[in-house]
């Protein structure tokens, strides 16, 4: 699905995206990638998995979002310096914050790098 929410509202992007996930809790799996750009908490937490790719295509997190997002939270917030998630902060933008290219500047850091050599990417 590339990008199925474009051009939609927050209710209708709810709706779409409720529907994909009431067809993987029938017990069916669903194999695609969705492109979403700047997703609510709701809708980025309906989401099993995330494949989160950098400027240059290149990996620096593929693996479950976890409840509440706790797995990527998990992961970002282990990496030296990476700022805390704050309370009641939309994980989506935030993991995009800590992610960024200034970011890595600022830290000294390759986050691709950083995912290449981790224990998700075993």
């Amino acid at each position: 699905m590339d990008e199925p929410t474009t051009g939609l509202d927050a209710r209708s992007v709810a709706i779409v995206i409720r529907a994909v996930k009431n067809i993987v809790d029938t017990g069916r799996t669903i194999n695609s990638i969705c492109t979403i750009h700047q997703p609510s908490i709701d809708i980025f937490e309906a989401f099993d998995e995330l494949i989160l790719l950098k400027n240059g295509g290149c990996m620096i997190y593929c693996g479950p979002l976890g409840r509440s997002s706790s797995r990527i939270i998990e992961y970002f917030e282990s990496i030296p310096g990476v700022p805390k998630i704050k309370d009641n902060y939309n994980p989506a933008t935030w993991m995009l914050e800590v992610s960024s290219a200034s970011m890595e500047a600022e830290l000294g850091v390759d986050f691709a790098q950083i995912y290449s050599t981790s224990t998700l990417y075993e």
